[in-house]
């Protein structure tokens, strides 16, 4: 199955709360609010390499982006 890159994730138990969900690796869940990260892989080998450091930051960049254009989407309807 194809998955999107990045999901729009919310829950009921947490109404307040909007996450953006980066489904390849390395996949996290995003707090569009706060920029809280949760991550789903062990990254802590990775975390030192600069390279890898700058490219997360690529990612949580893409993901608020997106977040914005599903957002400005949702208000164009």
């Amino acid at each position: 199955m194809d998955l999107p890159k990045f999901l729009v994730a919310d829950n009921s138990t947490m109404p307040d709360k909007i996450f953006i969900l980066h489904t390849d690796y390395p996949r996290f869940l995003l707090d569009v609010e706060n920029d809280d990260i949760e991550w789903f892989e062990d990254i802590s080998e990775e975390e030192d390499n600069e390279e890898f450091s700058s490219e997360i930051a690529n990612l949580i960049e893409e993901a608020l982006d997106f977040y914005d254009q599903e957002m400005a989407s949702l208000d164009e309807e």
